[in-house]
Parts: structure tokens; sequence; C-alpha cells
């Protein structure tokens, strides 16, 4: 039985490091505004929130199996609070805390209306510490670390986060924000023209360009003829 519990925590854990990657990968493509090839943008984002949803069910199931498995000599404090495990306590550590960012950045996004969007923001930052945490652990205690298969999705994973992450702080991505804010003014319309008094669409006046920002609208909102 323990050799069951072995073999799903090791294709869980690789299930997990690589849907942990490509939800970092979307998260960063979210966070620019751009569409993914004939996806739009709003897509992206349930995408997004859906796959980190999946990995954290994997991570979860990859935790129980090593705790059910007698090798690992887990307990349940073992799960909550990292380098306290008998077996492999820093590497096992690291897995423990990548778990702990996790959870955290999960319950943020989840009480999102309720926590704010600058504790939600802070929160996520941490995905950038938590993601090489977790390859870390793999690569420390994951019984298939030394194999080509996995140094190769490993290293295709680290080239691909890197390669978001170096996008992610040059001048062209935040390229499509004037989009966003017409889109939020768009967005707001409705609110404007209940204020000024006019039901339905503001008017035919106003043209709502979502590729150019609110500075440039014909017309003024609410404008009686």
């Amino acid at each position: 039985m323990d050799e069951a519990f072995w073999a799903l925590g090791r294709g869980t854990g690789v299930v997990a490091l690589v849907l942990f990657t490509l939800s970092v990968l979307l998260g960063i493509l979210t966070r620019s505004g751009r569409p993914l090839f004939t996806l739009p943008r709003f897509s992206i984002t349930l995408i997004h929130r859906n796959v980190s949803l999946l990995a954290t069910v994997f991570i979860v199931i990859h935790m129980l199996s090593l705790l059910a498995d007698s090798y690992a000599q887990l307990n349940l404090v073992d799960l909550v609070f990292p380098f306290l495990g008998a077996y492999r306590p820093f590497w096992l550590g690291l897995g423990t805390l990548a778990v702990d960012l996790l959870l955290a950045v999960v319950a943020t996004s989840l009480l999102r209306r309720h926590v704010g969007h600058r504790v939600f923001r802070l929160v996520h930052w941490s995905t950038y510490l938590m993601w090489p945490i977790a390859l870390a652990h793999s690569l420390g205690t994951g019984t298939d670390a030394g194999e080509g298969w996995f140094l190769t999705l490993a290293v295709a994973c680290t080239a691909a986060v890197l390669a978001a992450v170096v996008w992610r702080i040059t001048a062209g991505f935040v390229e499509y924000r004037g989009v966003r804010r017409a889109e939020r003014f768009v967005g707001e319309l409705p609110a404007l023209a209940a204020r000024s008094g006019q039901p339905g669409p503001v008017g035919p006046t106003i043209a709502l360009d979502p590729h150019r920002s609110p500075h440039h609208l014909s017309s003024p909102v609410g404008r009686r003829p």
C-alpha cells in the first residue's frame, strides 16, 4: 500500500508543478491585459483562476498521499509548519512553505472583495517567491529529480517562468494600460447615464473604441441635444 501512496504522491507532485508553472504564466499574461490567440482577456482570467484551483487540488492530493506513506514519516503538523519533518526536513520544509504561501494566495483570491485589492495584490506578489521554492522542493526531495525527463521538464518550466518575468518588467508589458482604462470607463457608463437622468446608453455621439483611451471620447457624458 505504501508503494501506491508513493506513486500517487510522485505523480501528483509532477502534475502540480506543471500546473503551478502554467498558473504563473497565465497570471502574468492576465496582468498584461493581452488576449491569447482567439481568447478574450476575461477568458484568460477565468482559465488562470481554474488552473490555480486545479493545481491546489493536486497539491492537496500530493500532501495527503505522502501523509499516508509511512516512509515519508510525516504528520499533520509537518504539513502546516515547515522544517519539522524527520525525513529530509529542509527539502520537505520548502514544500510546506510553498503550500502555506499558496493557501494564502488562494484564500485572498476567493475573498478578494472582502480583503480589498491592495491586500490581494500584496499577497499575490508572493507567487514570485513561491514558485522557485516549490521547484527547489521538487529537485531536492523528488524521486525523479535525477531523471533526464524530469530535469528537462524543470529546465523548460524555469525558462518559461524566467522569460515571462523578464517580459513582466519590460516597458512593453504595459502597452494595454490605456485599453484597460477605456474598458473600465465603458463599464461605468450605465451608472453615469443614471446620474445624468438619461435612460439606456448615454448617447450615440460617444465613441466606445476599446483601443482608445477615455480622453479621446468624442463628447462628454450626459450632453443633451
